[in-house]
């Protein structure tokens, strides 16, 4: 496994910075961004379904994250994103809330016109505050699987992309 705590869901690979993207065959360029994606997205549907919640990621219960990581390549062809999208099957877009966490206890609401102040509503603000004070969780934040995928299959993803490229160009 590779670091979550380093933010390198990049890959850049050096060798055709200079040259014009004309000169290349865009079919064999996207031919080979389809197949890194591909060789990314199931790498970490595979973290995100074997970890079982041992290394910090999710665990897979519905298969709806699971399901919903795909690839995209870009119209130019040169770029190619592996990302979880929102899927009919989810209510909200919850890997995000997975990444990045939710706090416990939310802020007292203002009290709505005609609404009084009572004992009940007291203890329930009491009640917040202690749970935002004690910087609890709701949701604890878990490891970017994404990432680790990226960084797990970046040399073979290297080799493929320089493959695809010196085929592109005779």
């Amino acid at each position: 496994m590779a670091n979550s705590a380093s933010i390198e869901s990049y890959l850049h690979f050096e060798g055709y910075d200079s040259l014009p993207r004309d000169i290349f065959d865009k079919k064999k360029i996207r031919a080979g961004m389809r197949k890194a994606g591909r060789l990314v997205m199931q790498r970490a549907q595979m973290n995100l379904a074997l970890a079982r919640d041992d290394e910090g990621y999710p665990v897979n219960r519905s298969g709806a994250t699971l399901h919903s990581i795909s690839f995209r390549v870009s119209k130019s062809g040169f770029l190619v994103r592996v990302a979880p999208k929102k899927t009919s099957a989810m209510k909200e877009y919850y890997p995000a809330y997975l990444f990045y966490g939710v706090k416990r206890g939310a802020r007292l609401s203002r009290l709505k016109a005609g609404e009084k102040h009572t004992a009940k509503r007291r203890r329930d603000g009491i009640r917040l505050r202690e749970a935002r004070s004690n910087n609890d969780w709701l949701i604890a934040p878990r490891d970017n699987y994404m990432a680790d995928a990226l960084q797990d299959s970046k040399s073979e993803v290297q080799a493929i992309l320089s493959a695809a490229f010196a085929a592109a160009l005779s």
